[in-house]
């Protein structure tokens, strides 16, 4: 009789248990071993669809060779100088992010998170500002540390049993046409979500002491909702908000840690509405999983946050540089910006011709492959226990697929975004046959 053959996840994942932190938790109880493209193997040798993409990191997917190389050439010369001296592929990285940001957006800070990189640019448009305030929204999601933790209104898991937190944040509504704040029918509003920005102004904060409002163009952990685009695409809540702030001062923080490097369709979402930001910050899909982050913004504004005022030792790492280099490379090569869009638009038809036969999909959004599925039971509340069954199915079929979301009602399509068609068509099979089981 031969051995039962050992399950090394259940093994490796007890092993780990008695040394690794559980409180970075894990969305699968997998231990991964390799991964190649829109693939993912575990250490028993099961693959699986990963649309999760590292959680929009893993932008060309897992290991690109032309990626790999780049980790591995440069490794071979230089792997860290710190801030003892400059270094060719941070120089170069700069050079390139100034040509692909938004408008006069042409200096770069480069660090290892976007976390890290939400407290620099606040930092330093309170610096440049001097002012003190900051607004953000309900259901932002800017990172865990402490100050991205008071900026973070995506669901008070993420706040709770860390107050004291930093002061001087203020939240208002996000403009959410599935959930307006305001009780407007989607569609045919006039952006009266946006005045609650001037009652603010009113009631708890004045314009003149706000150093910045920061947003996400489309909302990550807070359910992926794209920011409201009004009655006319002309006159949308992004427009009105780069005037506003042009108004009083304010410094406009776009956040684009999860849509950025092509997850829209575009470099980067806030293109969707031509409209350029003081302070763009980025991370995730920046690097294929190299620890990098930064924030960009004009020369004008950097040249008044001084040397020596903020820091970061690992920033501008030669191997994370050349990694980004590669990767912005492979999306301009392979003309990625076209796939998100053209398999988006699919995939968004796909999805909603199932919401037709599935009552409990209320909601489909998104630009290009950053897709949001909201789920919700018989009075339109939202359904997370339903959800969670859906990402157990799936898996259970081979396919990972997020949740988010302040009730974990919200699945998340996020492949890579040189996934091809017979993937999409894969994952969208699994899907359905997931739906058709709850």
């Amino acid at each position: 009789m031969s051995a039962v053959k050992e399950d090394m996840n259940k093994t490796l994942l007890e092993r780990g248990a008695k040394h690794v932190s559980a409180t970075n938790a894990r969305a699968f109880d997998i231990v991964a071993s390799h991964g190649k493209g829109s693939y993912l193997w575990d250490v028993n040798g099961t693959r699986y669809l990963d649309f999760t993409s590292g959680i929009a990191v893993n932008n060309v997917g897992h290991c690109h060779p032309d990626v790999v190389a780049a980790i591995s050439e440069q490794a071979k010369k230089l792997i860290h100088v710190a801030m003892v001296a400059s270094n060719e592929p941070l120089i170069r990285l700069a050079e390139k992010l100034a040509e692909l940001a938004p408008g006069n957006l042409d200096t770069v800070f480069l660090n290892n998170s976007g976390g890290e990189a939400i407290d620099a640019a606040i930092k330093m448009a309170r610096f440049v500002s001097k002012r003190s305030n900051i607004i953000a929204f309900t259901g932002a999601f800017h990172g865990r540390t402490l100050l991205g933790t008071a900026l973070t209104a995506a669901k008070s898991h993420y706040r709770d049993g860390f107050e004291p937190l930093p002061a001087g944040i203020h939240h208002i509504s996000y403009p959410y046409c599935y959930r307006c704040p305001v009780g407007q029918k989607a569609g045919s509003c006039k952006l009266e979500c946006f005045d609650l920005v001037e009652k603010a102004f009113k009631h708890f904060v004045k314009p003149e002491s706000v150093a910045a409002i920061i947003l996400e163009p489309q909302m990550g952990e807070g359910g992926y909702v794209p920011l409201a685009s009004g009655y006319s695409g002309k006159d949308g809540y992004m427009q009105r908000l780069r005037e506003l702030c042009d108004k009083h001062g304010i410094l406009l923080i776009v956040d684009e840690v999860q849509t950025g490097f092509g997850r829209t369709g575009e470099w980067f979402a806030v293109n969707h509405w031509n409209v350029v930001p003081d302070i763009m910050v980025v991370a995730k899909g920046i690097a294929s999983g190299m620890p990098m982050a930064g924030v960009i913004s004009r020369a004008e504004l950097m040249k008044k946050w001084l040397p020596g005022k903020h820091g970061s030792t690992y920033g501008g790492n030669p191997v994370a540089c050349s990694a980004a280099l590669a990767s912005i490379n492979v999306i301009e090569k392979e003309n990625l910006l076209q796939n998100a869009r053209t398999l988006g638009a699919y995939l968004t038809e796909r999805v909603k011709s199932m919401a037709q036969k599935y009552k409990f999909i209320g909601d489909v959004r998104g630009f290009g492959l950053m897709l949001g599925i909201e789920f919700v039971d018989a009075a339109g509340m939202p359904d997370g226990e339903r959800l969670s069954r859906l990402v157990d199915e799936c898996e259970k079929r081979r396919l990972l697929l997020l949740d988010c979301g302040p009730s974990d009602h919200v699945v998340r399509f996020l492949p890579p975004l040189n996934v091809s068609k017979e993937e999409l068509d894969e994952g969208l099979s699994i899907f359905e046959e997931a739906l058709s089981v709850l």
